[in-house]
C-alpha cells in the first residue's frame, strides 16, 4: 500500500466528561464523508490495558500529503477540533509518514 498516514493521541483534561468524549468520536466519525480524501479512517478510545497510555487516537490514511493537507485544513475538521477537542484536550502528539 502506498499513501500517507496521520496518526494522532490525545490525552483528555481532568473535568473532560462521557459526553463530550462521546460527541467527539460521533462528529469524528463524520469527516469521511465530508472530506473525500480520506481514504481510511478509524478512531477510538483506549481499551485501558496498559498504563500510561493515550485516551483516545484518530488514525487516517490520504493518497499523498496533499490529501493530507486538504483534511488538516478543510473547514469541517477545523470545526470539530475548536468545538469538539480544543474544550477537553490535555495533551496532543501527533505524526504523519509516508506508507
Amino acid at each position: 500500500m502506498s499513501g500517507f498516514r496521520h496518526v494522532v493521541v490525545f490525552r483528555w483534561r481532568e473535568d473532560a466528561t462521557e459526553e463530550q468524549i462521546r460527541t467527539l468520536g460521533e462528529r469524528l466519525n463524520e469527516l469521511p464523508g465530508a472530506i473525500p480524501e480520506l481514504r481510511a479512517y478509524a478512531v477510538g478510545a483506549d481499551a485501558g490495558m496498559n498504563p500510561g497510555n493515550a485516551d483516545f487516537a484518530v488514525v487516517a490514511d490520504f493518497a499523498d500529503r496533499d490529501a493530507f493537507l486538504v483534511y488538516r485544513d478543510h473547514p469541517t475538521h477545523r470545526k470539530v477540533i475548536d468545538e469538539c477537542v480544543t474544550p477537553i484536550v490535555a495533551e496532543r502528539s501527533a505524526v504523519q509518514y509516508s506508507l
